[in-house]
C-alpha cells in the first residue's frame, strides 16, 4: 500500500509516496527548501509543490517540528511563530483538497523506526532522537508512543539542549566530531538519567554519518544505534499516520 508522506523541517521540506508494506519510499523523494520566513502560507505553498510534483490524489501525512495535538500545532521552536495554536490540519486539507494527518516530526520518524527499522520488536523503553536543525524526540514504551515529548527543549547548561547538541549547533560552531561527541555525551547522559531507555536510536540526516561520532561517545547503559531508515523515516512515519484516514 502506497501513501504519501511529507516531512516538514526547519531547513527542508521533502515528500514521496511510501510503500507501507515494505517500510520504504516507493519513489525518489522530492525536496524543496523551507521558506524563510517559514510562515504558514509560504510553507503550505511549498507543500503543495512537493505533493503536486507527484500528482498525488489520496491521503497525505505531514510532519511538523513542534507539538501537534488533534491537528493543531501548539509550539514552533524552529519555524515561524504564526504556527502556534494554528489548525494546521484544516489549513493543509483545504490547500491540498485532500485528507491530511499532521504529526510531530520526531514522533513520525519514531513510528517508522519502531515499525520497520532499528526499534522493530524491541520491548521496554525506546527513545528516538533526531539530530538536525533542533533535536526531536520520540518515546516508546513497549512499542506504544508517548507523543510530543520534545526533549530537545530540556534545559542543559542553562539553555535548550538543542542549542548545545544539535547537528545545526555543530555546523554553526564548526565543532569537530569529537567536540560534538562531548556535547552529545552531556545530553544523552541526561536523557538516560531521566528515562532509562534500553535503546536510543539516532535519526535525522546526520544518521548517515553515524560512524563519525557514535564510536566517540561514552558508553551508556542504553544501546545507541543509528536509524535504519535514516532521513526517510519522517516521510514513512507521516504516511503511516495518513494511512489511518483511508
Amino acid at each position: 500500500m502506497n501513501v504519501f508522506g511529507v516531512d516538514i523541517g526547519g531547513s527542508g521540506i521533502k515528500g514521496a509516496p511510501a510503500d507501507l508494506d515494505r517500510g520504504e519510499l516507493a519513489q525518489e523523494r522530492h525536496k524543496v527548501l523551507t521558506p524563510q520566513p517559514s510562515e504558514p502560507k509560504a510553507v503550505v505553498k511549498a507543500v503543495q509543490e512537493v505533493v503536486g510534483h507527484f500528482d498525488w490524489k489520496g491521503p497525505v501525512g505531514l510532519t511538523f517540528p513542534g507539538v501537534v495535538v488533534d491537528g493543531h500545532t501548539r509550539t514552533a521552536a524552529n519555524v515561524d511563530k504564526g504556527w502556534i495554536d494554528l489548525d494546521a490540519g484544516a489549513l493543509f486539507a483545504e490547500a491540498l483538497d485532500l485528507p491530511v494527518a499532521v504529526v510531530n516530526d520526531a514522533d513520525a520518524a519514531g513510528l517508522a523506526e519502531v515499525a520497520y527499522g532499528a526499534g522493530k520488536g524491541r520491548k521496554g523503553v525506546v527513545l528516538l532522537l533526531t539530530l538536525g536543525t533542533g533535536i526531536g524526540s520520540a518515546l516508546f514504551i513497549d512499542g506504544a508512543l508517548v507523543p510530543n515529548t520534545e526533549l530537545g527543549h530540556l534545559e542543559l547548561h542553562g539553555k535548550d539542549a538543542e542549542r548545545h547538541a544539535s547537528s545545526a549547533a555543530k555546523e554553526h560552531h564548526d565543532w569537530s566530531w569529537s567536540e560534538w561527541a562531548e556535547r552529545l555525551d552531556d545530553y544523552f547522559g541526561m536523557v538516560e538519567q531521566l528515562f532509562s531507555p534500553q535503546l536510543i536510536i539516532i535519526g535525522g540526516g546526520v544518521s548517515r554519518k553515524a560512524d563519525k561520532f557514535l564510536p566517540l561517545l561514552k558508553p551508556l547503559r542504553a544501546e545507541i544505534v543509528p536509524a535504519e531508515l535514516q532521513n526517510d523515516a519522517g516521510i514513512v512515519g507521516a504516511a503511516m499516520a495518513a494511512s489511518k484516514l483511508r
